[in-house]
Formats: C-alpha cells, structure tokens, sequence
C-alpha cells in the first residue's frame, strides 16, 4: 500500500483528547489533526518526535489531516492508523502473502457473527467451509525488546472477540486471531500480559480451543506499507 499523494512531516507538539493532535510544520505552521487511534499509544510517541499525516481537500471535513506513522521514543516507526491494518491484511490475503490462509474463493469484510453481537472482519470462503479471521494492529514495543506486543490498554472488546472465535472453533469451524505488526524492527509477538491479564488468559484460553493465532510483520517507512513477513507469536504461561 502506497500512500497518495504523498504523506506530510512534522513534529508533534501533544496528543489530547484521545483523537486529537497538534503538529508543528517545518515551517513553522502549527495545526491539529486526526489521531485515528483509540489505544493508548503507550511507547508510540514523544513530543517533539516525528510524524507523517496524510493531507485531505474534502472541505466537509472538519480537520485536514490524519496522523498515519509515527516515531516512537526508541526510534522506530509505528503505523497509528489503526484503520490501515485491515487494508493491509486484505492486500496480503489477495497477494497470497498469508501463506496459512491462501486459496480461499471468497472474501467478505465485516460480518455480523457469534452471540455477542459481533462483526468478524474477514470471512474466507475455502470451498463451502468458512474462515472467520479478527485482526488486530500491533503498535507497542518496548526498549531493549525486539517483541511486540498487544494490547496497549485494556480491552474488552478484544477478550470479546477471542471468546466469540473460541466458540466457533468448537463448533468446528476455522477461527482466527490475526495480528498485524505496524511496527518496524520487531521479531515476535506477545500478549501484554502486564497491560490487561484477562485478554491474554482469554488468548490462551481461545488457542486451547483451537482458534489458530497468526502474526505478520510489515515494511514500513514514509512511503507506504506492506506485509512482508510471518512472526512467531509467544504465548507465554
């Protein structure tokens, strides 16, 4: 995925309001802009740091810009955009870069499923058996750490998913939890036991049930993103 036009510099001066974030330009010129994000962004930012925000004319829209990539206080590259993810999950199902999910004859996003009122985000036709596959946008990392992990804060709504895919998968039918890694310079991935305990009991819990966990990796820079690589993901105890 290329970004057009051309994503724009700046360095940012606050994050606030949770979707809200003041830039400064390279010329001087301040302005807010849309951070796509609903997380914490724990590790994913610093003021002062480096961001790239794509640019939109539209003039019903209230603020001109959306933050996509961001420099994390180590230095790497973060993709915040979490809406990007299953954009890229699709391109790399359609490219057969998911080795474990390819040959598939259908694809549908966004279908309601399960008993708690959920929304799968891509359900994979493999003649007449289906695959129900949830995907998530994996941002935080960590100092000295070449692992990944999910989530940044706590999340219901992702323990929710992981018990509406454990339920499928006893029934029979092919669940799976995909992690997609905007972060570059990372090896694996990990529950973030320490941020929420629950969600990565309910991992494991969902995995014991026989829901299949991926984790792809991107290559990420100003320019664009894509999945380029399987990353081992590490359930821990």
């Amino acid at each position: 995925m290329q970004f057009f036009p051309p994503l724009e510099q700046g360095r940012l001066l606050r994050r606030y309001k949770r979707f809200l974030a003041d830039i400064e330009l390279a010329n001087g010129e301040q302005m807010t802009i849309h951070c796509p994000n609903t997380g914490s962004m724990l590790n994913c930012m610093r003021e002062g740091g480096r961001v790239w925000f794509s640019r939109s004319n539209d003039p019903k829209r209230k603020l001109p810009g959306t933050w996509e990539i961001s420099e994390t206080p180590q230095g790497r590259l973060a993709c915040v955009n979490t809406g990007r993810a299953n954009t890229l999950v699709e391109n790399a199902l359609r490219a057969g870069i998911i080795a474990e999910l390819a040959g598939f004859t259908a694809l549908r996003r966004e279908v309601a499923y399960g008993e708690e009122g959920s929304r799968i985000d891509f359900r994979l036709e493999f003649d007449g058996a289906p695959a129900y596959v949830e995907v998530k946008s994996v941002t935080l990392g960590y100092p000295d750490s070449t692992v990944a992990a999910f989530p940044d804060a706590v999340t219901q709504r992702g323990a929710k998913h992981l018990r509406e895919l454990a339920k499928l998968a006893r029934q029979g039918v092919r669940a799976v939890q995909l992690y997609c890694v905007n972060l570059t310079g990372v090896d694996a991935v990990r529950p973030a036991e320490e941020i929420d305990a629950a969600y990565a009991q309910a991992l494991r819990v969902a995995v014991a049930e026989g829901v299949e966990v991926l984790a792809y990796g991107t290559r990420l820079d100003a320019a664009g993103i894509v999945i380029d690589r399987r990353l081992p993901v590490l359930l821990g105890p």
